[in-house]
């Protein structure tokens, strides 16, 4: 789901057009670069995925909760590859011009509703998508719908001292035409 929302917001912001890409695709058919099927996977593998194969969309090949034999390898949509982003303070430049897939700590945000969120350790667990940041907090798109958290979203704390809230600034990256 932080690859796909990535790879939508680069597609909204090159075309004008918002796409919804196959997540179902990924788990099916991204094994052989890495990921895991329904255990997760990386973002950079399935970027990996994408440059080589593309992608195809949601309505294409929807998304199914499981993992099943891969239907399509292919897809129209495809990347030249993707940017790793390096510490924190490049992280807060990155998002000001696209989505950028972050991984995350997420062992505590069950119960989040609201407000500024800290509350986590660093142990990265889950891909999300970064769509912005204040000087107070980063603003996460969580793929566990609009019914968790503030309507799907969450603030991580960020501040001069501590910018790494959930260790959201370990693994950042984009997709890149």
């Amino acid at each position: 789901f932080s690859a796909t929302g990535g790879l939508e917001g680069l597609s909204k912001l090159a075309y004008g057009t918002l796409e919804s890409f196959s997540e179902q695709q990924l788990v099916d058919c991204s094994r052989s670069f890495g990921n895991q099927a329904c255990n997760g996977g990386l973002m950079d593998n399935a970027f990996k995925f994408v440059k080589d194969h593309g992608i195809t969309t949601e309505e294409s090949y929807p998304y199914k909760a499981v993992k099943q034999t891969c239907k399509t390898n292919s897809g129209d949509f495809k990347i030249s590859g993707f940017t790793d982003i390096k510490n924190c303070n490049d992280l807060a430049t990155a998002v000001t011009g696209r989505p950028v897939s972050v991984a995350v700590d997420a062992t505590n945000w069950s119960p989040y509703r609201s407000g500024i969120f800290t509350n986590c350790a660093k142990n990265v667990n889950h891909g999300v998508l970064l769509v912005g940041a204040t000087d107070d907090y980063w603003r996460i798109k969580n793929s566990w719908g609009a019914s968790w958290g503030d309507q799907g979203f969450i603030r991580l704390g960020r501040s001069a001292s501590n910018s790494d809230t959930c260790a959201i600034c370990q693994y950042p990256s984009y997709p890149t035409l």
